[in-house]
């Protein structure tokens, strides 16, 4: 199968690189095999977002709590929406104005594979 291209969505790549070096392994390694069309099982779909085309990588280490959001929506590419460490400790749920970034993010992600499709004379 053909790997798909990963694209970064706003700061998600500058955010990624902060993280310590064992947590970008396993989003790195999450996202490859994303890229493959695969599934890692570190990811899991991200709830609010209806069904399984954004989804969460999550990785605990040394007592934080690292994740990384990345969408499956469309056939040629993953798009990297969001990276961060969650700093609430109350429960698991991601807060309200992170959900809301992500969801801006995921508007430029479809605007920009749009642009891309149209650019390269697909239909978008």
């Amino acid at each position: 199968m053909k790997r798909k291209p990963l694209f970064w969505v706003g700061s998600s790549k500058d955010d990624l690189r902060e993280f310590p070096e064992e947590v970008k392994d396993v989003m790195g390694h999450s996202l490859d095999i994303a890229q493959q069309g695969g599934k890692s099982v570190s990811a899991k779909p991200l709830s609010g977002f209806g069904g399984a085309g954004v989804l969460e990588i999550v990785d605990d280490f040394d007592g934080n709590t690292f994740r990384a959001v990345y969408t499956v929506q469309f056939a040629e590419a993953v798009y990297v929406l969001h990276a961060f460490q969650k700093k609430s400790k109350k429960g698991i749920a991601t807060p309200k104005p992170v959900l809301d970034l992500i969801r801006s993010r995921l508007k430029l992600a479809r605007e920009s594979h749009a642009e891309n499709r149209r650019a390269s004379g697909e239909a978008p």
